[in-house]
């Protein structure tokens, strides 16, 4: 995992003040064994206990340290920007029943990372991790919008296929490359504390580009999604507006999942919209609340993952899911009362 920077690069930050904002091993973050404790002992403690029994549990004087040097606020602003981005995007996700598609395509992206590395390391053929992610997650997607009839098969089928698939790609290829094990494992399970200024960069120019298309096409992607018939019979181009939809997602996973992880990119992308289209019933507002709870829950998340020393992905997603489970309730009440 590359070191993140004060301003615009790491090297401006001395090993001292890295060693200091992290308690010593710079590319494990929270949950994560020491390197030198790693080596010595395979199955030995989480990097939480250990560095508490050393030097006691994080403080907020630490984390304000850490963000005045930049180490924690792109890491911050990446999880909240790509949770609020993926919340919107999910909607559409969810509205066409589709939530599994997220998943399969965040881990194609995840394989596409690694076979980047792979390459590199085989052939010394440099190959950028956003860039492979993409190629995987537009594989998938593209693969995805087959039609299945002719096999008699439904099309929930080769969702189950990918994400097996690139689950097991994923992992059979970390297996090859032991010296950034830990790369691989941050990208499958969003364990990494730093993001790379210039992930943080792909992760806002693709977010907003994301929503720049979704404020544009809006509508169509609405009746398409909800009456694809009639969407047709007033000449939408339907097929057109689902293939730019899944292209998006596509596009989205992959750069997020480079960011920040498959777990929580799978997380951000399904649960804050299922949590807002509980709670409202006019999409207009779902989008909003699902951007609200998205950006809550990487920003929070991070927090979390921070001050009580747990994975950081694992952590933003369980931040969501008790945003969705505090939501229902809420939502069952008010559905009661309007009756």
């Amino acid at each position: 995992m590359a070191d993140a920077a004060p301003a615009s690069s790491s090297e401006a930050l001395s090993e001292q003040e890295l060693e200091q904002a992290f308690g010593g091993d710079l590319g494990a973050g929270p949950g994560a064994q020491p390197s030198a404790t790693v080596a010595a002992t395979p199955e030995a403690p989480a990097m939480g206990a250990d560095r508490s029994a050393r030097e006691g549990a994080p403080s907020w004087k630490e984390f304000s340290h850490g963000w005045e040097l930049g180490i924690y606020r792109d890491p911050v602003l990446c999880g909240v920007f790509a949770g609020l981005v993926l919340g919107v995007l999910g909607v559409f996700v969810v509205l066409r029943r589709a939530v599994f598609v997220t998943a399969a395509v965040s881990q194609a992206a995840g394989l596409g990372v690694a076979l980047a590395f792979l390459v590199e390391l085989t052939w010394h053929v440099p190959i950028p991790p956003v860039g492979g992610a993409l190629v995987l997650a537009l594989t998938a997607t593209a693969i995805l919008s087959l039609r299945m009839q002719r096999m008699r098969l439904p099309s929930e089928t080769l969702v189950g296929l990918i994400y097996l698939g690139a689950s097991a790609g994923a992992i059979l290829v970390g297996d090859r490359i032991a010296q950034d094990s830990h790369d691989i494992a941050s990208i499958l399970f969003g364990t990494a504390v730093l993001v790379r200024p210039l992930d943080l960069s792909l992760v806002f120019a693709a977010g907003l580009v994301t929503l720049a298309v979704i404020a544009v096409c809006y509508r169509g992607f609405l009746f398409a999604g909800f009456d694809p018939e009639g969407a047709r019979v007033h000449r939408l181009p339907v097929r057109a507006l689902d293939l730019l939809l899944w292209a998006l997602v596509a596009i989205e996973v992959s750069v997020t999942t480079r960011a920040i992880g498959a777990l929580p990119v799978f997380a951000f992308a399904v649960v804050p919209a299922m949590a807002a289209l509980a709670l409202v019933e006019r999409v207009r507002w779902a989008l909003v609340v699902a951007a609200v709870f998205g950006g809550l829950s990487g920003g929070l998340g991070y927090l979390f993952a921070f001050f009580f020393e747990f994975p950081v992905g694992a952590s933003q997603a369980t931040l969501a899911l008790l945003f969705l489970l505090v939501c229902l309730p809420i939502a069952r009440v008010l559905r009661g009362s309007a009756a």
